[in-house]
């Protein structure tokens, strides 16, 4: 009789794959790579995963489904625009070194796969959804998320140096902004 199948951990593989993709680039993913890490093998990785492009999309959601909780913990269920670009700004704001290493890895691995590129897009819209870019207010909320996440950008990727009290008050400033704009009275976190 056949011993039962182990059951292979995908955050395992999905954390093997983020340490390999931070240590060596999006260009040294591969199953083998994957595997050695995590100690499996190769067919393992590619039995959890099925594609590279998958076990890529995998990391990508986990990234985003992770920091989407953060920003739910902020805001509460089902958050007003307000509410909701607030709560992102707050946990882009309190995001920690491996944070922005993890985002900068995704973000690397995501551009060498252009097909992937219309989730996250899709989801950068949803952060706008619900704004009138017409009216005034709604600009400002529109301008903070967007330096909030040129700010988080051009730190991960590693071309600017921010220090924590420039970087809190870059934030704290983009959270005042947001506070006069838009239309409700939603609070986060700060």
């Amino acid at each position: 009789m056949a011993g039962r199948p182990r059951k292979i951990d995908r955050d395992k593989l999905l954390d093997a794959a983020e340490a390999l993709v931070l240590q060596a680039g999006a260009g040294a993913l591969s199953f083998d790579a994957v595997a050695k890490a995590a100690g499996i093998t190769k067919g393992g990785v590619q039995y959890a995963f099925g594609t590279r492009d998958n076990l890529i999309r995998a990391m990508i959601t986990r990234w985003g489904g992770a920091f989407d909780a953060d920003v739910a913990e902020r805001t509460g269920r089902d958050p007003s625009p307000k509410a909701l670009i607030r709560g992102h700004l707050a946990a882009t704001r309190d995001a920690d070194a491996a944070d922005h290493s993890r985002s900068a890895a995704m973000m690397t691995a995501l551009l060498q796969h252009p097909d992937q590129l219309s989730e996250t897009r899709d989801w950068y819209n949803s952060r706008l959804d619900g704004l009138d870019l017409a009216v005034p207010e709604d600009r400002q909320l529109a301008l903070a998320f967007l330096a909030g996440e040129g700010a988080f950008l051009l730190k991960a990727l590693g071309l600017m140096a921010f220090s924590e009290a420039q970087w809190n008050a870059l934030f704290e400033e983009m959270l005042c902004v947001s506070a006069s704009g838009g239309s409700d009275a939603a609070s986060t976190d700060e």
